[in-house]
């Protein structure tokens, strides 16, 4: 076989492939906050797993294109959504479609883009169009599970690590794994191969998601691309807060409950009172150490797929830089 792509090299020419799709169709109001989600830019991360999971058995990468927008999509229809869910302002360094449009067309766009995306599902080889699907099916039921559990964990307060983990691997660990799975089959792995590949990006998943938590309070807002706090001020129950609680001293838990309960509009206030907490316990290293052993088991789960060591490598150089790390 030829040496494989970089990932590099597939951002770049799927990106192009993404940017010259034609989304001009009428009602103009409906697909122009679709046109401006894509453009938007972003990762593309699971994409990118697809066709590097696809080209370490294959190599016509620009076969599985399609599919892979389904899935890049897919991801996007829930973005736009979730903005809404959490009244978002920023995405990825610009105003929210529901803060460019409002809330009515944010919704029905979103709508039609679930559709598009079963529509370049259903591009793939037709071999393969079953598993693609039911695929497709159970990661996006599951995705909607995890977005309800991370709704209702907002008004719960005894929200334990174990609940908040499989929250997210369900509302964000499924999807990475679902790409690397989906492009493994439609490049002819086999079955344990596959599997292998779903369980690296469930893991990868979970440490990429509990990093951008880690962001979200410690990051900077210009590089991340949205609101640093965001998280504090929707009071979501994530990994750091969870423990912190289980850390804090019974004057903290009290700002904590404080803070939570509070309905003014000094965000950046609570934001400050919040992280002071976060900051008191120690919790960013506690944090840091979780995502290190989550990534830490998805390498060794991709060190068993039994593909040779320098097409592992592209997807591991990856997995690194997705993390801020080299190889």
């Amino acid at each position: 076989m030829q040496l494989m792509i970089s990932a590099n090299q597939i951002q770049q020419t799927f990106e192009e492939y993404l940017q010259n799709l034609d989304y001009s169709h009428n009602p103009d109001n409906l697909y122009a906050p679709i046109r401006y989600v894509l453009s938007l830019g972003g990762k593309r991360i699971r994409p990118t797993l697809l066709v590097l999971a696809y080209n370490m058995y294959a190599e016509d990468v620009k076969s599985v294109y399609d599919v892979a927008v389904g899935m890049e999509v897919f991801h996007n229809f829930t973005l736009l959504h979730d903005d809404v869910m959490d009244n978002a302002e920023m995405r990825r360094g610009s105003l929210t479609v529901h803060k460019k449009w409002n809330e009515n067309t944010a919704i029905l766009s979103g709508d039609g883009m679930f559709v598009l995306a079963y529509q370049y599902l259903a591009k793939c080889n037709p071999i393969y169009l079953k598993q693609v699907l039911d695929l497709a099916n159970d990661t996006f039921i599951g995705i909607t599970d995890g977005q309800q559990f991370d709704m209702d964990f907002e008004t719960r307060s005894d929200v334990s690590e174990s609940e908040y983990i499989e929250m997210i691997r369900l509302k964000t660990s499924i999807l990475l794994a679902a790409c690397l799975k989906m492009g493994a089959l439609l490049g002819g792995a086999s079955e344990q191969d596959a599997s292998l590949l779903y369980s690296f990006g469930e893991k990868l998943g979970l440490a990429f998601q509990l990093q951008d938590d880690l962001l979200d309070v410690y990051g900077d807002a210009k590089v991340f691309g949205k609101r640093i706090g965001g998280d504090i001020v929707c009071n979501k129950k994530t990994y750091m807060y969870i423990n912190t609680c289980l850390l804090a001293s019974e004057e903290e838990k009290g700002i904590l409950a404080k803070w939570a309960q509070y309905e003014g509009d000094d965000m950046d206030a609570k934001i400050e009172a919040v992280k002071a907490v976060y900051d008191s316990v120690g919790i960013k290293g506690k944090a840091e150490a979780k995502i290190e052993e989550l990534f830490n088991e998805a390498m060794s789960l991709l060190n068993k797929v039994s593909v040779s060591e320098d097409r592992k490598n592209v997807l591991r150089e990856y997995a690194l830089g997705l993390m801020n790390r080299v190889l």
